[in-house]
């Protein structure tokens, strides 16, 4: 269980090979994440489907997550490692 009392914030994000990601985050964390298997749903299937999209992910200063063209998001404490992924439906 983390001790974690605060939302992660991502400060850099790097396309890698794939469907993979290199997030910086703002306690010094880095992750490289493959997010292929978790790119399921209406918001989400287009990046799988359209890999010149997926690597069009940026960091929202804002929410400090990061984001795509087409409105997806996801959890930056999730991303961190210190929640647990919502169950596919």
């Amino acid at each position: 269980m983390s001790t974690r009392t605060r939302t992660a914030r991502i400060r850099s994000v790097e396309p890698l090979a794939g469907f993979a990601l290199r997030l910086s985050f703002d306690d010094g964390t880095v992750r490289e994440i493959d997010l292929e298997a978790d790119l399921w749903g209406p918001v989400f299937e287009p990046l799988r489907d359209d890999p010149q999209l997926f690597r069009q992910v940026r960091v929202d200063e804002e929410l400090g997550t990061i984001v795509w063209p087409n409105g997806a998001d996801l959890d930056p404490d999730v991303l961190h490692g210190d929640a647990p992924t919502a169950p596919r439906a």
